[in-house]
């Protein structure tokens, strides 16, 4: 079982370049279910997800590969964002 603050402490990394995209800072959440629908990155220029451009990354959580010790791997198209 993985907490979700430790997820935030996790590199995300996609798996078709294998570029690194940032770090989690928020979640969305189903809460009738209590399950993870997505994970956000703050968007480019954005400090501590807080100031800066609107264009947070959302990646759905059937987009997230593995979850490791160090990072998230996703397998996303970034153009499709």
């Amino acid at each position: 079982m993985v907490k979700l603050s430790e997820m935030r402490e996790k590199e995300v990394i996609n798996i078709r370049d294998g570029a690194k995209i940032g770090l989690i800072y928020d979640f969305e959440m189903d809460l009738e279910n209590g399950k993870v629908i997505a994970v956000v990155i703050p968007g480019p220029g954005k400090i501590l997800g807080l100031f800066g451009k609107d264009n947070d990354l959302v990646i759905h959580w059937k987009n997230i590969v593995r979850i490791g010790t160090d990072a998230i791997l996703v397998d996303i198209n970034i153009e499709d964002y």
